[in-house]
């Protein structure tokens, strides 16, 4: 299926080459905030300095195709890696490192002249697989003897626009749990993960299909997670639609709102699915978990009729779908893609989403005691999965 996903986009991408590619070479929305981000949390730029300073060097002296990619898939990997090194270094509980060092990195291979002269569709490949990679796809090796897997997904830090120094510690979660084990009873779990963007076109082209596709037959439990509200919340029905009033990182709104919410796309094609499907999270041994916040299990949604607490999927079968128990945003959107990739390869994994209390700007404290809890979530879960 990876192998189909990958085509499909390049020949979506193909058909649009024309339209993109002045897209592809000037710099994004996100580059764009990088100036201002370095005078506001100039530390946070010295922590992975090294890793983009390197990567412009190699880049600056590349003259074909085949150098282009191997310092994308060699700096990546690297990048990922030295990022969730620094992070357990550090223990400051910061996400905000990583973001902004891959986005110097894609903005200086932007301005390589060799990446200037390839196709636009070359050149799409080149970051697709960046952004990939930089995210932690490569990373991925359930290799320490554990006899549980389970695999989570964080997400960037977004609504930079109202804060430039925000922080997500969905994002914190993942690089805090990225190759851990953790022990319950006597049984052990390691953890992996991946860190997700904050845009529609991502999603569009299928980057939670090619990121999570390879291992629903390989994990014993799938847990996405973003930040939330006061509390954590596990989001019970996730919904088809897009409906919320919020830009994504490249300021792209969803076109949705209550009265006319919108399908997301893959490939250039509507998504095509159950209007509300169920997450199937061991819910009563992560509501087990101690610590300062309550763990929810939210079965509020929202449909063309109004808002709905529900008891059972079957009661949302006949409704149209405006926010799932997770929002109408790309929170709920990766707990609903999830959720149909396990329906269609492994129905009986348990897979998820956590959505945690949210901070303000960069709070470590707060955001200590936020993955604290979601480590016990998880640990209290090994003897169920």
């Amino acid at each position: 299926m990876r192998n189909l996903l990958l085509l499909g986009l390049l020949v979506s991408l193909s058909l649009t080459t024309t339209a993109k590619e002045s897209q592809i070479t000037n710099f994004t929305v996100e580059e764009l905030r990088i100036e201002n981000a370095q005078k506001e949390m100039p530390q946070v730029f010295q922590l992975l300095g090294n890793n983009t300073k390197q990567f412009t060097e190699q880049v600056s002296q590349a003259k074909n195709l085949t150098t282009l990619t191997q310092l994308v898939i060699r700096h990546g990997q690297k990048l990922w890696q030295d990022a969730v090194i620094a992070f357990k270094n550090q223990e400051n509980y910061d996400d905000r490192a990583l973001y902004w060092a891959r986005l110097q990195m894609t903005k200086e291979l932007r301005q390589n002249k060799t990446f200037q002269g390839l196709l636009a569709l070359q050149q799409q490949q080149l970051l697709w697989k960046f952004e990939l990679i930089s995210r932690g796809q490569l990373d991925i090796k359930f290799d320490r003897g554990s006899k549980k897997k389970i695999l989570v997904t964080g997400f960037d830090p977004f609504f930079l626009d109202r804060n430039i120094g925000q922080s997500n510690p969905s994002g914190v979660a993942a690089l805090a749990l990225d190759n851990l084990v953790v022990n319950h009873l006597g049984q052990s779990a390691e953890i992996e993960s991946l860190i997700i963007p904050v845009r529609f076109a991502d999603f569009d082209q299928g980057m939670i299909e090619e990121l999570l596709t390879p291992y629903f037959r390989q994990v014993d439990m799938i847990v996405t997670i973003s930040m939330g509200r006061e509390n954590f919340d596990l989001e019970r029905f996730p919904s088809l639609r897009r409906s919320a009033n919020a830009p994504d990182n490249l300021n792209v709104y969803t076109g949705g709102t209550k009265e006319l919410p919108v399908l997301p796309l893959l490939f250039e094609s509507a998504f095509v699915g159950p209007e509300f499907v169920e997450f199937s999270l061991p819910v009563a041994a992560m509501q087990k978990a101690k610590g300062p916040f309550t763990v929810n299990d939210n079965r509020k949604v929202t449909t063309l009729e109004g808002i709905k607490i529900a008891d059972s999927l079957q009661a949302l079968t006949t409704q149209t779908s405006v926010e799932g128990s997770g929002g109408g945003y790309l929170s709920n959107e990766i707990s609903y893609r999830s959720i149909v990739l396990r329906d269609a390869h492994k129905p009986t994994l348990p897979v998820g989403h956590i959505h945690t209390p949210r901070i303000k700007g960069f709070e470590p404290e707060r955001t200590r005691e936020i993955v604290k809890q979601i480590k016990q979530m998880l640990t209290l879960t090994i003897s169920d999965i």
